[in-house]
């Protein structure tokens, strides 16, 4: 029975398959896919999905494994077991307003599509703030005064620079992460075994 890895779609997927490529494992059906979102290879079948989704589908078994952003699995808490770090995806979480914009002393309102990290960073901090949902282009948020700062996965901060923001404060650095379903790492151990121990050899070498 092949393993089935659920893999996060766009820059965590391609930093993926280079690390699986470097393993010596064939990605050229995976590279080559076009709009395909599931895939089945001579040793695995790979299905494609947004992050909090990969963690869905491990958590109810449906994927053996994921590669998901470490993000994803503190803001959502799913019931997965979280294998190791990788070594790609590397990011952090930032709390950023507008260039030139004063700090309000009155209760400040923060859009996030993390909503459970900027609680819980407020929290520490002791202040307590309005939280608005989004669920893409927070950078926005500032810039329509719908909030006065946001709080984001950055990489580089080019997005932000190029937005008008600025970086008050980083927090929380992340890595893409390898789960696995808690089932499967018992039901299917002849077959996860490997992979798991290839994967961990990659990660030393790297």
């Amino acid at each position: 029975m092949k393993p089935c890895i659920a893999l996060t779609k766009g820059r965590i997927e391609k930093q993926f398959l280079e690390f699986f490529q470097s393993l010596s494992y064939d990605v050229e059906p995976l590279i080559n896919k076009g709009r395909k979102l599931r895939v089945e290879t001579d040793q695995f079948s790979f299905v494609f999905a947004k992050g909090v989704d990969v963690t869905t589908y491990v958590e109810y078994g449906i994927a053996d494994l994921g590669i998901v952003g470490e993000d994803i699995l503190i803001e959502h808490q799913p019931d997965v077991f979280n294998l190791f770090p990788l070594p790609f995806g590397h990011c952090r979480m930032a709390l950023a307003t507008e260039v030139g914009k004063e700090w309000p002393e009155r209760k400040r309102r923060i859009a996030s599509t993390f909503t459970n990290i900027t609680k819980e960073y407020f929290r520490q901090k002791g202040e307590s703030v309005d939280i608005v949902k989004l669920e893409g282009s927070v950078e926005l948020a500032p810039i329509l005064g719908l909030a006065d700062g946001i709080v984001d996965i950055v990489e580089t901060g080019t997005t932000l620079k190029e937005n008008g923001l600025v970086i008050k404060d980083e927090f929380l650095e992340f890595s893409a992460r390898c789960i696995a379903n808690r089932s499967s790492l018992k039901i299917k151990r002849d077959v996860l075994t490997p992979v798991i121990e290839s994967f961990q050899k990659g990660v030393a070498v790297k």
